[in-house]
Order: structure tokens, then C-alpha cells, then sequence
């Protein structure tokens, strides 16, 4: 079984997180230790405007980046079914992300979880059709 990164290298539709994962220098971190992630799809991230991205891959912006991709990961490996139950969770980055059951499927902030569980072996992923901004601090 392939890790959380490796597992998103090989779906192919999450080109731009991978590459933001890279740039925000967390390949590492999210190798080592049991995460559930939310995972923004590249279409996820066509949503934001063009500048904002190309801004945020800047080697000045690293810290920034990196503060909006840890707000997409929980500590511990948890699927959909046991999310549901919860109204929030805190994020890696420290801020918290709000949960909400909306019919079938589940409410991350304003994003849809769009395909859940997918299990590696440090980890869940669920799949998520909006970037996740946490509020400036």
C-alpha cells in the first residue's frame, strides 16, 4: 500500500496539491506519521484565481502555503462514517475545520467531500472539491 503522497502522485488529479506539497516542503511530514487528509482535486484549485495560486508557490510564500495545506490535515487516521459524528476537528496547522453531514455526503467548511476512505498506509484521504482557506490570524 502506498503512502498518503504517493497514493496522491499516482491518482493524477491532484497534480497541483502535489506540487504545492512540494513546494511548501511537507513531502516529508506527510510520509511519516498518520494523517486523514482533505485532498482538493486540481479542479479544486482551478477555483481559486490563477495570481493567488502562482502566488502562493512562490519560495517567499513557503510559510503561507504551508499554513493553508496543514489546515487540510487531521492528526490520526479517521473515515467519513466517524467524521460525520464530529463537529470539528483541529488541524495540523492548529485552526479548526468545521464538519457537517449534509444528505450523503459531508461538509468540510463550504467543501463537499466528493469520494471518501481512501485508505494508504499512513492514512485516509478524502477527497474534496474546494481549496480549504483557513482565517488569517
Amino acid at each position: 500500500k502506498k503512502d498518503i503522497v504517493d497514493t496522491a502522485v499516482g491518482a493524477g488529479s491532484f497534480k497541483t496539491l502535489v506540487s504545492a506539497v512540494k513546494a511548501a516542503g511537507l513531502v516529508d511530514t506527510l510520509k511519516a506519521k498518520a494523517f486523514h487528509g482533505f485532498a482538493p482535486t486540481d479542479e479544486a484549485f482551478g477555483k481559486l484565481p490563477k495570481s493567488t495560486l502562482d502566488s502562493l508557490l512562490k519560495p517567499e510564500n513557503k510559510q503561507k502555503l504551508a499554513a493553508i495545506l496543514t489546515y487540510h490535515v487531521v492528526p490520526g487516521k479517521v473515515k467519513a462514517k466517524k467524521a460525520a459524528k464530529l463537529d470539528s476537528a483541529k488541524t495540523v496547522n492548529g485552526a479548526q475545520i468545521i464538519i457537517k453531514p449534509s444528505g450523503k455526503s459531508l461538509m468540510i467548511n463550504n467543501a463537499k467531500v466528493v469520494k471518501a476512505d481512501i485508505l494508504t498506509s499512513n492514512g485516509i484521504i478524502h477527497v474534496i472539491d474546494k481549496v480549504l482557506i483557513p482565517k488569517a490570524k
